[in-house]
């Protein structure tokens, strides 16, 4: 699937990641990519968003997709794919910026007023994004790279990361605080067990160092 360079990085290599800014270790996996790739890392990386509402949906109750006004933490992966797929010369600054929003500075994405406020913060033209999201094609196209990852790959979580036809989700405790160098090793560490340990099914320590 990826091919060593002289340096002994994996370059070439294409593969998914799964999101929701909701979750904190999906913050972790993200930082580490996005870091990779601005230390060069020859990635080609598809960011896939993921509803954990739409997971903890009771049987028997309509989708989180069909009743978005019961659900607003599905606003800030909208606004995420509105300026993925619409400025994607931003895409990776205010990304990283709305996971921190959330998990640094504790702020509710789950207000429209918030995720503007972070979205200009970017230099991203808020109100378009707003008005995109509320022409209602930013909603569709969250439900079907949701539904489509979970059928196509049996995904369940963030950061659930996408490699061939393997899908594996993965907890990383630590962020890489701008040692891109780190970054690049931490995620080719994980594609390189996706790829060459599928008998590796779980490996989890009993305990967390500090």
């Amino acid at each position: 699937m990826g091919r060593a360079g002289v340096d002994g990085c994996m370059s070439g290599i294409s593969f998914a990641v799964t999101w929701d800014y909701r979750c904190p270790f999906a913050r972790n996996a993200h930082e580490h990519v996005v870091a990779g790739l601005r230390d060069g890392a020859q990635w080609d990386v598809s960011f896939v968003p993921f509803s954990l509402n739409q997971m903890h949906i009771g049987e028997g109750d309509p989708p989180a997709f069909d009743e978005p006004e019961r659900y607003p933490g599905l606003l800030a992966n909208e606004a995420g794919i509105v300026v993925r797929d619409q400025f994607p010369d931003k895409f990776l600054d205010t990304h990283l910026a709305l996971f921190a929003a959330r998990h640094d500075e504790t702020r509710d994405l789950r207000e429209r007023a918030v995720i503007a406020q972070v979205l200009s913060e970017q230099g991203v033209d808020a109100e378009a994004v707003l008005a995109a999201m509320d022409d209602g094609w930013p909603l569709d196209t969250f439900r079907k790279e949701h539904e489509a990852a979970e059928a196509d790959h049996h995904v369940w979580g963030v950061p659930t990361f996408i490699f061939g036809d393997r899908a594996v989700f993965v907890r990383l405790m630590t962020r890489p605080d701008g040692d891109g160098a780190m970054a690049r090793r931490t995620i080719e560490r994980v594609l390189d067990l996706i790829d060459t340990a599928p008998e590796l099914n779980e490996f989890k320590y009993t305990s967390i160092p500090r």
